[in-house]
């Protein structure tokens, strides 16, 4: 299975949070599984740091490669598939996330209850 990380799983991968649901945590760690990191992600969590919102380790991208997640850039297809999403979700970061997944056909690990009214794979974190 390929994943993607909604931006709070991949702070609770990363931190080894036990809020982070053990169906979700087996597939992170599941060596067969490939798991993406957005740069969304990584552009909210600085966001977020800096207006003091959020304490993440200054090493960021580098544990996001000691975890051997995988970066996933954002192209033309996700900009233009996040701009036509029904408004459902008000935030862009997530929207974001939302197309990266159905254009990728990747299965989104959230616990954002309003991500699962896209149509799109989600695994509950």
């Amino acid at each position: 299975m390929n994943i993607l990380l909604d931006t709070h799983v991949l702070i609770w991968a990363l931190e080894n949070n036990p809020t982070l649901s053990d169906d979700a945590r087996s597939s992170i760690i599941h060596a067969e599984n490939l798991v993406f990191v957005s740069s969304v992600s990584v552009w909210e969590i600085g966001i977020k740091k800096h207006l003091g919102k959020l304490e993440v380790p200054g090493n960021l991208q580098e544990e996001i490669r000691l975890h051997r997640f995988t970066p996933l850039s954002i192209n033309y297809d996700h900009a233009e598939l996040a701009s036509k999403l029904p408004n459902i979700h008000k935030d862009p970061f997530d929207r974001m996330l939302i197309a990266q997944a159905i254009v990728e056909k990747l299965t989104l690990v959230t616990r954002d209850e309003l991500i699962s009214k896209y149509e799109l794979k989600i695994l509950k974190a």
